[in-house]
């Protein structure tokens, strides 16, 4: 069976056991540290997931968790394509209720992926994914979510002459929320992907219409330090070199480093002055059948590495170290059900002078193709 099918066969019995998201995340409560998530952010993120299908649990769905930060507060974020049983919610509420800005907007996107000969559909396929803004911005539980495109059907390589691909994602993104198209800003995108190395590859675009504009483009693969700052240069980012070049150095001290990761803030003016460095100890690639599978010490040396932070909660990387586990078989009224988890990736963010965030990125999926 391939992984289209087994989503639809996950997402059908899964429509057995129940309806809304919340439904299936309350099965999981006793799976998720109280130290990451606090009871009062964990009623936030059902609030939220009580309007979101229970489907969506047969593809990824999981938490921003920022260790940073000593409250157990977490973001929450979904997966759904078009022409599943999720994609399906979303288009019928958007044809029935015209105050879903969210379904809205998820339609029009939809619309132009399933357009004859799309080009869109031919770079991202029909995937899209949803960040929810739970506790990094109170009161904003029925604002729009952030929006992620990835490259799942062709790779975006530096050096391949793909600008134009480029700009066709951003249009696409930027025309769904209800933006109006700014020249300088496709051009932007477009320069920051003709300033990438051969080997790296442009891994997501992202927008958020809740916040400030802004595209948000990750760069994967960047091979040592100095790639990384001869491209942050190229792009006319303008942020502290030096402050990059020594959170990468003792992070490399500490851990096996294989990649590093940017995300880089495209605005119409040029780059914007916050950077993400993601610090690769797994590669993950897209169309690899072992994506969502992680070892059970995968991410131990980061972990450890991480600890020597002063900003980071240590209570909160003792927690997420138990995130990681074997696939674990459910037991539910439709029959079996397999659970994966782990830790997707692990953000720095750099602001100003300094490494003033660290975001963990967790996930869980359900497959019932047992």
């Amino acid at each position: 069976m391939d992984i289209d099918g087994a989503i639809t066969l996950t997402q059908d019995r899964l429509a057995e056991e129940g309806v809304t998201m919340a439904e299936l995340l309350e099965h999981f409560r006793g799976r998720i540290s109280p130290v990451l998530i606090g009871d009062p952010g964990w009623e936030r993120i059902l609030e939220r997931a009580g309007k979101l299908p229970i489907t969506m649990g047969a593809q990824p769905f999981g938490f921003e968790l920022p260790l940073h930060d000593a409250r157990p507060v977490a973001d929450f974020g979904v997966s759904l394509s078009s022409g599943n049983r999720s994609g399906d919610f979303f288009e019928e509420r958007a044809r029935t209720d015209g105050t879903d800005e969210t379904a809205r907007a998820v339609g029009r996107l939809f619309r132009e992926m399933e357009a004859p000969n799309s080009p869109l559909r031919e770079i991202v396929g029909r995937k899209l994914m949803l960040e929810y803004d739970i506790d990094s911005a109170p009161g904003s539980n029925d604002s729009l979510p952030g929006m992620f495109l990835r490259p799942n059907e062709r790779t975006l390589y530096g050096g391949a002459g793909l600008q134009n691909d480029v700009g066709i994602v951003v249009d696409a993104l930027v025309s769904c929320v209800g933006w109006e198209k700014i020249a300088a800003e496709r051009e932007n995108a477009e320069r920051v992907y003709l300033a990438q190395p051969e080997d790296t590859r442009l891994d997501s675009f992202g927008v958020f219409p809740s916040r400030e504009r802004t595209i948000r483009l990750a760069i994967m693969d960047f091979k040592s330090q100095g790639e990384v700052c001869r491209y942050l240069e190229n792009t006319g980012w303008p942020g502290d070199m030096s402050v990059v070049d020594s959170v990468i150095s003792r992070f490399r001290e500490r851990a096996d480093i294989v990649r590093t990761g940017l995300n880089i803030d495209v605005r119409e003016e040029g780059v914007g002055p916050a950077l993400g460095l993601t610090l690769i100890v797994k590669h993950r690639y897209t169309k690899d059948s072992r994506y969502w599978l992680d070892g059970l010490t995968d991410w131990d040396a980061f972990l450890e590495a991480l600890r020597h932070e002063d900003l980071v909660v240590p209570e909160k990387i003792e927690a997420l170290a138990g995130w990681v586990c074997k696939p674990t078989t459910l037991f539910a009224k439709s029959g079996q059900f397999l659970l994966l988890r782990g830790i997707h990736h692990i953000k720095l963010v750099i602001s100003g002078d300094r490494l003033r965030q660290v975001k963990a990125y967790v996930f869980m999926v359900l497959s019932g193709a047992v």
